[in-house]
């Protein structure tokens, strides 16, 4: 998830360069960063989809062979330039965008749906462009879901807080993020929603609207209708019902639910989250308290009594709170609460026995084989550069060959052509002749013509 992340961040976020498709290069390096962002814990049982237990280049590799598989990412090569570049699916982007906003801790004016709904209204009885009926139509659906979505994140939110203080019983940072939160969160969008975008404060308006737009005239509503039945066709029904009017009883009951269900639900949402809050700090505020009060320093100060004296007290404070209290329980406060099962991870440190002497000298011969036959692009351009000299143009059978690292770099020589393309006014050329030869190192080989040529030629 990290790495689909880091690389949509990458392709359409704010420091996207809008390329929308990377080297085989920058997708293997974006994923690496996402890998060493989030290490793989211990899990019980591995699965297909566990990571392999290698290097953070391995295991891009591996992501990328995933998600290629999978249909996330799409490979697309270049003919001219041999090289490889990597992109979003369209269903891969679609499914990647939850998982961005789900993460992402960007502002989102969520709150002015409601007032978009009505202007949208409000221009369309004026102009009559059905655009704007479907955009209020649209706009009126995005208003109930920003209401779960606001409850489920209060709901989350009361959850995190007390998961923390369970964990660390800290009345500073408790208090701290409660009151972040409601700067940060509440003033910006929640109090909006309640005051300025109250779908109370907007609801008259919004039924105003829709009444005149019933009460238009019928050579305007034919109109109207007959362009909806062109540019949504999906909302026809079996029927033949009106789309005009399907629309209008739409918004009408997406207005009226949210006003007179959600934003209850929102309410008393945002009360339990405050009262949570509320109780919690409390809560810690009282068992934090010094020496000089509360529950340490009475029953300090009952330890340093006489003991008739301390049982006297107690025989007093026994009999002030054996009063007996009788009432009926509000079956409204009465609420049965999933209990959510904590995930067990295993970071137990184990120890592993002496690698043996004939383990090191296997890792490391498998290390100097692996490095020894790796070709860099830039060495490989300054080699072909070296053997060109002056000249513009040489055979591949007569590229030099003084030591092993030079015999390695002419059998990838024909890789010049995708490499070395930055420049604006030069580029390697690399043509097939046609017929086979003998060197002093291969019975038979293709022979190419490697050349430099300039690129406005």
């Amino acid at each position: 998830m990290e790495c689909l992340r880091i690389l949509h961040s990458r392709l359409y976020g704010d420091q996207a360069d809008y390329s929308r498709a990377f080297t085989q290069e920058q997708l293997l390096e974006s994923f690496e960063e996402a890998i060493a962002r989030t290490p793989v814990l211990d899990e019980d049982d591995a699965t297909e989809y566990t990571a392999p237990s290698k290097n953070e280049r391995e295991q891009a590799h591996w992501v990328r062979n995933i998600l290629l598989e999978h249909g996330w990412l799409e490979c697309h090569a270049d003919e001219m330039t041999l090289q490889s570049t990597y992109s979003f699916s369209r269903i891969g982007r679609l499914f990647t965008q939850p998982m961005v906003e789900t993460a992402a801790a960007g502002f989102r004016t969520r709150h002015r749906n409601t007032r978009n709904t009505r202007n949208a209204l409000q221009s369309f009885v004026e102009r009559g462009d059905v655009y704007d009926l479907l955009d209020a139509y649209e706009a009126s659906a995005r208003i109930i879901s920003d209401f779960s979505d606001v409850i489920a994140e209060l709901d989350e939110r009361k959850r995190q807080l007390v998961k923390e203080i369970e964990a660390q019983q800290l009345i500073q940072q408790a208090s701290d993020e409660f009151f972040d939160f409601m700067e940060q969160r509440f003033m910006p969008d929640l109090a909006i929603r309640m005051s300025t975008d109250s779908v109370e404060k907007h609801r008259d308006e919004i039924q105003q609207l829709i009444a005149k737009a019933r009460r238009k005239q019928t050579e305007f509503k034919a109109n109207a209708e007959g362009e909806l039945r062109k540019m949504a066709p999906e909302l026809r029904t079996a029927d033949n019902a009106s789309v005009y009017l399907r629309i209008l009883d739409g918004i009408e009951g997406r207005i009226h639910s949210a006003s007179e269900i959600m934003l209850p639900a929102l309410r008393e949402s945002l009360h339990s989250f405050t009262r949570r809050a509320d109780i919690i700090i409390r809560q810690l505020s009282y068992n934090s308290y010094s020496d000089q009060g509360g529950l340490p320093a009475l029953c300090q100060a009952l330890a340093e009594m006489p003991a008739a004296e301390k049982q006297a007290k107690l025989q007093a404070m026994a009999d002030a709170m054996a009063g007996l209290s009788l009432g009926f329980v509000d079956p409204a406060a009465m609420k049965l609460h999933n209990i959510s099962r904590k995930r067990l991870v295993n970071s137990g440190v184990e120890s592993h026995e002496q690698v043996n002497k004939d383990s090191r000298k296997a890792i490391f011969i498998q290390q100097v084989l692996e490095k020894a036959f790796q070709v860099n692009s830039h060495d490989q351009m300054q080699y072909i550069v070296a053997a060109l000299q002056n000249g513009h143009r040489i055979h591949s059978h007569h590229l030099p060959v003084n030591n092993a690292r030079e015999l390695l770099m002419a059998a990838h020589a024909i890789e010049i052509a995708a490499a070395g393309n930055n420049s604006s006014e030069f580029s390697f050329q690399v043509r097939y002749v046609g017929q086979t030869t003998s060197t002093e190192y291969y019975d038979q080989t293709d022979e190419f013509i490697i050349e430099l040529v300039e690129k406005n030629q």
